[in-house]
This record gives C-alpha cells, structure tokens and sequence, in this order.
C-alpha cells in the first residue's frame, strides 16, 4: 500500500509534471520517438506489403518474418543499434523501434490486397483497368481497414516497447521509472509505479483512439455484418 500512496504523492507533486525532466517533457518525447518510428515503419512496410499483395507473391516471405520478428529480443536491438554507426540518440532508438513496427504494418498491408474478393477484382480487369489502376482505384481503397488495423497494432506495441529505451539513455517515459529504480524501491518505488501506470495508460488512449479511425475506416456494410479482420497474414496465405 505504501507503494501506491507514494505513487499517487508522486503524481500529485505539480513539479513532477512541469519540470523540464518531468511528465509532460518526458511523454512528448516518447510520443514523438513513437511517432517516428510508426511513421518510418509505414514507409517501408506499406508500399512493399501491398504491391506483394497485389501480385500475390512473397505471402509465405511475409508470414516467415512475422513469426521471426516475434523472437528477437526487444533490449537486444534497443542495445546493439546504439553501438554502431549511428550511436546513441534518437536516430538509433526509432530504427530499432521501426524494426518492431513493420512486422505487423507489412503482414495487415499484404493481407488487406490479398482479401479483396476476386470477383470484383476481376470486375476490375473486366472494366479495362491497368494493373496500376486496379490497385489505385479497387484494392487500395478496400484494404484501408487493414491499413488501420496494422497502424493500430504497431502504434500501441511501439508505444509500450519504446519504454525500453530508457536502459540506453533513449528518453521517453521509461526515464522515469528507470530513475525510480535508480532511487531503491524504498524510495522510489512510487516513482516507478507512476511511470509504468502512465506508459499504460498512454497505450490505453493511443489503443483507444485508433480503434476509432479503425472503425471510421471500415466501409459501413461491414459494420453492420460486423465482420472481424482476420489476425494474422497466415490467414491469407492459407488455402
């Protein structure tokens, strides 16, 4: 219990939130590495997803580096990239970050091209539509909801793994409740209970607010069937 009060004392202290190493400064900062690495990971992972989709090709490639992605370490890279080239500091921070982003950016891109019912496809072609027009003006337009769904899945586990940058000096929220650690749990145990219920809570909104653009994005006839996007890019390659 003692933890808690010390953890809502630390909330309610004023210059916890207003100094130039508090809350506000520190939860800008993890949004906008968060921000940049999502937004990296969709310059990669969305052009290339979709054009797999497209011509139906690489849906195994994309499948295979979704389950690897799932077995590297979030600290190792968080660790590794900071010893090279590009050294300490944001830019390594958002590429390793980016790298956890476009597993699921690039699997829900190839799945939404991939499910467009074949018959309007073929409508498409019917009609005379280049390849490029037929992706422009059919499949792009009805894989937006996976689009969403992706950004939405990226954005909230980037938000959660950016915490972690905190072990190299990254900045973000993860500062404070390394520093908490920093103080013995004695002293700064409220400190670190603070800092883990604010990373939850921003992924909380953040969760909340682009299920709200996942929605608003879902064509309306889908809403009322409430059709359920499909998890997983396997879903896609599966016969």
């Amino acid at each position: 219990m003692s933890i808690i009060h010390d953890s809502i004392l630390w909330l309610n202290d004023p210059l916890n939130w207003t100094n130039p190493d508090g809350i506000l400064a520190r939860t800008g900062e993890h949004l906008w590495i968060s921000a940049a690495a999502v937004g990296l990971g969709c310059a990669v992972a969305w052009p290339v997803g979709v054009w797999l989709g497209h011509v139906g090709r690489g849906g195994t490639a994309v499948v295979t580096m979704t389950n690897l992605s799932r077995a590297v370490p979030t600290v190792a890279l968080l660790t590794i990239l900071p010893l090279t080239v590009l050294g300490f500091g944001p830019p390594a921070i958002i590429l390793a970050l980016a790298l956890f982003a476009i597993p699921p950016l690039l699997a829900n891109a190839y799945l939404g091209v991939r499910e467009v019912d074949p018959q309007v496809r073929d409508a498409g072609r019917g009609m005379g539509l280049s390849g490029w027009q037929l992706l422009r003006s059919v499949e792009l337009p009805l894989a937006v909801p996976y689009l969403a769904n992706g950004l939405r899945i990226a954005a909230v586990q980037v938000l959660a793994t950016a915490t972690l940058a905190a072990f190299v000096n990254g900045g973000g929220l993860g500062m404070i409740i390394s520093r908490g650690f920093g103080l013995g749990l004695n002293a700064g145990g409220g400190q670190v209970l603070a800092g883990g219920l604010l990373v939850a809570l921003l992924c909380l909104l953040a969760d909340g607010a682009l299920a709200l653009v996942e929605r608003a994005a879902l064509p309306k006839a889908l809403r009322r069937t409430s059709r359920r996007l499909p998890h997983s890019a396997a879903d896609a390659v599966a016969p």
